[in-house]
Formats: structure tokens, sequence, C-alpha cells
């Protein structure tokens, strides 16, 4: 394999994709081989054991040693604690009583992972008699004690009808040539109690599963179809994709314009109202991509011809928001507080479930896939793939990587307007920037079931700068320690917060504003807005970004609260990691480099942080900086039953800057413009010739204009006028003029105007192209009028002369 830096570093079992090359069958694999040649079920049953195992690989291939050890060793350690006595309640102390959801949800994926490795060549509990009996022996304790059909469901529905279930059905068909019939059938019948379809929850019939519970609910029928040689059911599990029994209203193949599903600008929500492409997102690829491949070829093959929805979402959705292999955060919801699902961790997930959908997917798509995922792991060398992910995937990655004719994808670029989910990127070489916005539509965050505890402000316009060259700002314990107050971007009411999400099920809190989103213009440049109405608080302002291409500016106007309370709008926190000093300079000054200095900078032009970039301050202060170092900890941010964190504590050093409004602000502003990866010399220069102009920043509009770029973006607030750009009402507009030609990009984030006029600043003599939204009066004073009603928030452009 392609060297992708130190195979043992961080490594993570996450193996339920993938299926091997050649090599030594597994053990499981080789009681069945003859039944599969002539059993329609037995040759599937084969295939999704290959799905666990990775099935043939060469165990003496120290590309494989990383996954084998983490497999061998988590399954050792839970073998060397499982309780085997007379009159035991539990398997494991801390799992104790088996009774409990919580803690038979959690029993079953340990028993999937004994029995993964019993099953896998190469590890220490490969074919052990022991380890097979125990297995047999503790999958009656869980049935008895804790997961059968007489029983009603409590607590989490999620561990009654995915999470045990899929474990169960997992461990089954790697047990199923040793396991007695009686016990097969009776483990089938709970499951088929608790999942009798992927239609409906059923503790709550009346709800109609979707998005990712739809596919994970898909594969658990799957499986139970196999075991139990149901044709019929295997059938349901397929028409469960495609929602066949509701119509289609549920299909994971289709575009939604609301609720849970992929939209056609890319965006994915889960729970309503959650941005959710690096969960649920990826857990809906993973299982779809799972199904389909696992029934390919059978007679319960995925036929339906939507699927390429599923196909679009690579690049559409996921491609834009992972950055050298890293899930942005900004789209992983409470799962930022999980301290086993880094954003590396899930973004090794979401390359390989792409990497599991190309194998069956038109040569086109998969071609452009095997080539972006072989860009984001040779790039990948702080926390590389083949520590992250199991033996399956690893195979499966192996194959890319091995195969010169696969050429890694360069960088992705662009800008890219998620306005369907209230997120926005922005992506140059080796550099990404993220908003996190939200809406009376999109969550400001998720919380519950003890996860996301201190998520208040991760909704308000934070921001997430992704640099090629420092991959672990966010996923090197940035969220047990940074300060939950000061996130980059936000501009928050320094108030005392209370814990959120600490009683069972989830919850969400979407504040009343209307504006967040933004346009995009050729693809590269974007503005977005969101208003500011903060939770719990009289705190107010309207918020702006610009995106260029080697700048971001950042604006806020109308800043007001009367609560008595100090408000602030944070420029940076920056993760320096357990022992980093980088410099910091400040007008051309070195200030002190380590933990406990902090001063006021009424008068910074601009300032400069080594191995981030610059920062300049085009309006000066009232400019605050710290260097702090701060101590938390995983647990003080989720108290999850399955995903609770470590007490221990974690201990990183930060560089803050920010903007003091003091108590009870009125009509505040700021302004602030980051400069990605430059130089201290370039952000000096970069101040004194200002090549971006702050055109307006009050009430009504926020504007800048680049002359180099011939560039004007505007958000108005309200009807008005900015350096020549005139509209009739609120609205997102970039204009670009270069030469003879001008594009034009225009977009309601709002969503609460039908039409808006545009009066651009420059003659135009004809239309070269527009949207059917879009209509253009050249002349000497031109005017377009943009029926935004019913976008949804989506940008409308037309191309001049």
């Amino acid at each position: 394999m392609t060297p992708s830096g130190p195979l043992g570093r961080r490594s993570v079992l996450a193996g339920l994709a993938g299926v091997a090359g050649a090599g030594a069958l597994t053990l499981a694999g080789r009681a069945a081989a003859d039944d599969a040649d002539t059993d329609p079920y037995e040759a599937l049953l084969a295939r999704a054991e290959q799905q666990l195992t990775g099935g043939a690989f060469d165990t003496e291939d120290p590309d494989f040693a990383a996954a084998l050890t983490a497999l061998d060793t988590q399954a050792a350690a839970w073998w060397q604690q499982l309780d085997t006595s007379a009159g035991r309640t539990a398997l494991w102390p801390d799992l104790s009583p088996a009774s409990d959801p919580g803690m038979f949800g959690q029993s079953y994926p340990r028993l999937r992972t004994l029995a993964t490795a019993w099953a896998t060549p190469g590890t220490s509990l490969t074919g052990d008699a022991a380890v097979l009996a125990g297995l047999v022996d503790a999958l009656r304790l869980l049935h008895s004690a804790g997961y059968n059909e007489t029983r009603s469901e409590s607590g989490n529905w999620w561990f009654w009808e995915i999470g045990a279930p899929r474990a169960l059905l997992d461990t089954c068909v790697l047990l199923r040539a040793h396991l007695p019939a009686d016990d097969l059938a009776a483990y089938l019948r709970t499951v088929a109690r608790f999942v009798p379809d992927a239609d409906r929850r059923t503790n709550s019939p009346s709800l109609a599963e979707t998005g990712a519970n739809r596919a994970d609910k898909a594969v658990i029928v799957a499986l139970r179809g196999l075991l139990a040689r149901d044709a019929a059911t295997l059938a349901l599990a397929r028409d469960g994709l495609s929602d066949v029994r509701g119509g289609g209203k549920n299909s994971l193949f289709q575009y939604v314009t609301s609720g849970d599903g992929f939209s056609t600008d890319g965006s994915f929500v889960q729970h309503d109202c959650v941005a959710y492409t690096g969960t649920y997102g990826s857990i809906l690829l993973g299982s779809a991509g799972q199904l389909i491949a696992l029934l390919a070829g059978s007679d319960w093959a995925v036929t339906d011809p939507a699927v390429t929805v599923l196909h679009e979402a690579v690049e559409r959705s996921f491609s834009p928001v992972l950055f050298d292999g890293v899930m942005m955060d900004a789209v992983r919801g409470r799962a930022i507080s999980r301290e086993r699902a880094r954003d590396h961790t899930d973004g090794a997930m979401a390359v390989s479930y792409i990497l599991q959908l190309a194998d069956g997917a038109p040569q086109s798509y998969a071609d452009r896939w095997r080539a972006a995922a072989k860009g984001w792991i040779l790039r990948n060398k702080e926390t590389p793939y083949a520590g992250l992910v199991g033996v399956p995937a690893l195979a499966r990655a192996k194959a890319v990587l091995d195969d010169p004719s696969v050429r890694p994808a360069d960088w992705l670029t662009g800008h890219v307007v998620f306005a369907d989910m209230d997120r926005v990127v922005h992506r140059r070489r080796s550099w990404a920037y993220a908003l996190s916005l939200s809406s009376r539509r999109i969550s400001a965050y998720e919380a519950g079931n003890g996860e996301n505890l201190h998520g208040w402000y991760t909704g308000d316009g934070m921001t997430y700068l992704y640099d090629g060259d420092d991959l672990d700002a966010f996923g090197d314990g940035f969220w047990p320690t940074v300060d939950p107050y000061r996130l980059p971007g936000t501009t928050v009411d320094t108030r005392a917060r209370t814990d959120l999400g600490t009683g069972g099920g989830t919850s969400t809190f979407r504040p009343k504003n209307a504006v967040a989103g933004g346009a995009v213009l050729d693809g590269q440049y974007g503005a977005a807005a969101m208003e500011l109405v903060a939770d719990g608080s009289t705190l107010r302002a309207k918020k702006a970004w610009f995106c260029l291409d080697n700048a971001v500016v950042a604006l806020g106007a109308d800043i007001t609260a009367s609560d008595g309370r100090t408000v602030e709008t944070v420029v940076e926190n920056r993760n320096l990691h357990a022992d980093g000093a980088p410099r910091l300079v400040i007008d051309g000054h070195r200030q002190p480099s380590g933990p406990g200095w902090s001063a006021s900078l009424p008068d910074a032009r601009w300032a400069h942080l080594e191995g981030t970039g610059g920062y300049v301050f085009p309006a000066r202060g009232p400019l605050r900086a710290l260097r702090e170092e701060r101590t938390g900890t995983w647990r003080a941010l989720n108290s999850g039953a399955d995903t609770g964190g470590s007490t221990t504590p974690v201990t990183r050093r930060y560089a803050t800057l920010w903007f003091d409004h003091g108590v009870s602000p009125a009509g505040a502003s700021y302004a602030y413009v980051l400069l990605p990866g430059a130089s201290a010399a370039t952000t000096a220069v970069w101040s004194l010739s200002r090549p971006v102009r702050i055109v307006a920043n009050d009430a009504t509009v926020q504007a800048i204009e680049s002359p180099r770029l011939g560039l004007l973006a505007a958000h108005f607030w309200a009807a008005g006028t900015a350096g020549g750009l005139r509209t009739d009402g609120p609205g997102t507009v970039l204009v670009r003029r270069q030469g003879q030609r001008v594009t034009v990009a225009v977009a309601d984030p709002g969503r609460t105007a039908t039409s808006l006029t545009v009066h651009l600043p420059f003659p135009v003599r004809r239309v070269l192209r527009a949207d059917d939204t879009v209509t253009v009066a050249p002349g000497r004073r031109p005017v377009l009028t943009v029926r935004v009603g019913g976008s949804r928030g989506h940008t409308h452009t037309a191309e001049l002369a």
C-alpha cells in the first residue's frame, strides 16, 4: 500500500464495510463455502460475512497489522473480562444488569467484536472453541435476561430497534454454522418483533422511518430474511429503501424540500431540522450502500433507477465537507461531543462508505470517487486512514492505493451554499472555511441523551478554518477544552449557561430569525448572512461573510442587547495543541508566547498567528487577545449511555482574539479579514493596501468590493444602495465585471420575498444567459427582476455583456 503515515497511530475498530481481495478464507466462510454454491441464501450470507471480516486477505501483509492489532486487542480484552459465572445477571460488570436496554444495547456490539475476531484470520481468538462456546452462551444470557420478544420497549428506542438487533444479527451471521436452530429461531423472532420492517417506528407506529434510521432498519430486515431463508422478508428489506409500501414518500432515493434526506443543493437533514451530513448522512450512505452490495446479482437486487440520488450525493453532499479525509464538524451535530468519534474517525467512515458504493456504481462515478478517496487518504498524514478503519475498509482502500491507474484527485476548490441546511463551505487549495448558521428552519444545535451538553453556540455563526498543515485543529481535544462561550465567528452574550440534553431523548433549538444563507457566484465566490436572535437574551446582530480567493471578510452591525452583560464577537480561538507556542505578531510586534498573556488592543490594525494565517482589522478595535491553557474532560460534554466520554483531564493551549462590545451595546459593529495561510509580511501589506474595501456595514446593508476581482458583493437587510448597487428589498447580491462580461448572483436567504429587483451600477447591452427566474432589462441602468419566491434561498444567476 502507498504509505500514508504510521499505520498504528490512534487505531480505531470500524469494520462494517468492505470485501477484501484474495487470500485465506475466514473461519465461518470455510464452514459454509460448499453450501454457497447451491443455496442462494448462503451465498448472500457469505457475502454479509465478508462485509464484517474483510473476507480473504493476507494476514502477513504488514498493511493490515494495525487493523488486526486493534481488533485483536479490543476483543481479547473483552473476552478476558467476560463474566461466565453461574447466576450472572450481565456479561460485563460495567454493563449490568443485562435487562436494561442501555446495557444489552452495548453488550451485543461487544459480542459482535468477539465474533468478528473469532471469524477473522490472524487474531489470538481465531477459531478458538472456547470463544465460540462462550459466544453461544452469552447470546442466550442476553436473550433470556434482556432482549426477547416478550418484553416491551423502555428507555431509548434505538437500542431496541437498531442498535441491539443489528449487532445481534451480525453476530448470528458470523456464527450461523454453529448456532443451535432453536437459538437462532428465538433471536429472529425477537428481531421480527421489534423490527418487522424498515417503514415504521415500532414503539410509535404512526412515525414513519426516514433517512439513516430507515437505511439501518432495511439492513436489519435483510439480515433477518437471509438467516430465516425468507424471500418475502428480503423483498421487504429491499423495498424499504424505496419505501414501496408507502408509495415512495420516504424513499431514500429521492430529493426532499423539507425534513429528512438529501436535497438537490447537497444538504442532508435528519431529525427534521439538523444539518447531519457527517453522521446520519454518512450512516445512510453506508447502510444503503451495504444493502445494495449485499443483494447485488440476486433475485432481490436493488434496481430502483432513482438510486442515482445516492450516487450524486457523493460529490454533491460529501466531497465539499470532507477536507483531506476529515469530516467537518459543522455537519456532525451532537457527535462533536463523542470522544470515540472524532472528525477524523467520521471522515474515515465516510471515505470507506464511498469506496463501498463505488464497487457497484457506474464506472464514471466510481473512477472519480476512487481518485478523490486516494487524494484524501494520501494527504492525511496526521491521523492516517489505516489506523482508523478495520480490515474490510482497509482492504478496499489498499486496492485503490496500490492501483497506479487511479490518480489521486487534487484539493477540491469552490464555494458551496447548502441553503437547505444553513451551512456554507468555501474551499481553496490547502485550506477550507465552513460556516455553521441557524434559523427558524434549521436548528442551532441538537442535544439529548447526555450528548452535546455545551453546544449552545455551535450554530450561531461558528466558523471553522481547516488547514492542510494542521488537520487536527478541531479533532485534537478541541471540544472538551475550548471555551464554549468563545467559539470562532460567534457573537455572544456572556451569560452563564446550564448543560443541555441531560434528560432522555433528543431536542433541538431553532431560533426565530429568518435570514441564514447566501449566494454563490461562478462557483468560486460567495456572500452569506445571518440575523442573530440569541437564545435567552435580548442580543440581536446582523452578521455577514464574504468569501474571496485568499480572504474571508466578516462584518457585524446593529449589535444590540439590554441585559446588562458584556457582548463579544470572537475572531479566532485557535487550538495550539498540548504544547504549541506559535508566534503571535500584532502590528509588527511579537507578543509573549506563553499561556497567561492577555492584552487590550484598541488600535490594532493586523495580527498574525504562525501556522494559521493573518487577521486584518479595517475598523481597528476594541480588540482583545489571550493565550491560555485550558483543561476539561469529554465527560463534561457527553454522559451518554453508550457514547459517554472519559473523566481523564485533557489540556490544550489556545490563542484567542475577540472584540469586546461592552455591556448592553447599542448598534455596535465589527469588521475583520481572515487571510488563511498568509505570512506576517503579506498580512502587513494587506492591511496597508486594502485590496478589499468595505463599502457598507450598517443595519441596512453590509457590502465589500474587490477591484482586483471586479467583484461587488452585498447583503441587503432592507431596500438600499451600496457601491451603486441598489435593491428594492432584502437579499444577497454578487456582481462581477471582467472586461465586457458581467455575472450576477442573487439569493433571498430569508425566504420572505416573492421577487427582488436589482439595479446594476454600470451599463449592460445584452443577456448571454439567465436562469428562467431572472428577467433582465439591459441599458445604461440595467435592472434585474428575480423571482425568489419558492426558491428556498437558492442562488439565481445571469451572465450579461
